[in-house]
């Protein structure tokens, strides 16, 4: 029996090596997604925990510079909590860029894959053909024998 070699392996090797790099880059930007929405949930904290301070400033001996400097604090917390939000979406819409990437590639390999499986079921009909091809011209070969003896 003949070995099977699919003619466009090298592509198909290729396509391999491209939706591997794909999910690494897909790995990196969750990756990323995930460190801005806990730099978000350390700043979300933070603030809370400026609001809290505030509350005890307010309920003990009232000291005005204190209560300034605590609500100044809250406020540069909420400036930098709408700057992380943009930056948790600007993660997201890569995510969603390399995700789209992903989706592709891996489309475009399991579109090869699926040429690399039709080109092996048509070699292994070939073959059949062939076979059944030598088993009759022995059949007839055979059969003549007999018939000159």
């Amino acid at each position: 029996m003949a070995r099977f070699r699919y003619s466009m392996q090298s592509i198909l090797n290729i396509k391999l090596k491209l939706e591997t790099q794909a999910k690494q880059e897909f790995s990196a930007a969750r990756a990323a997604l995930d460190r801005e929405e806990e730099k978000l949930q350390a700043l979300c904290d933070r603030k809370d925990g400026y609001a809290q301070a505030g509350e005890a400033l307010l309920s003990g001996v009232l000291d005005l510079r204190a209560i300034e400097e605590n609500r100044e604090a809250i406020r540069c917390m909420e400036v930098f909590i709408v700057q992380q939000q943009g930056n948790v979406e600007a993660a997201e819409r890569n995510l969603e860029k390399v995700r789209e990437k992903l989706a592709e590639v891996m489309m475009e390999r399991k579109t090869h894959e699926k040429l690399k499986e039709k080109a092996f079921e048509e070699f292994l009909m070939e073959e059949k053909r062939q076979e059944s091809k030598e088993i009759d011209q022995l059949t007839s070969y055979t059969y003549g024998q007999r018939l000159v003896v």
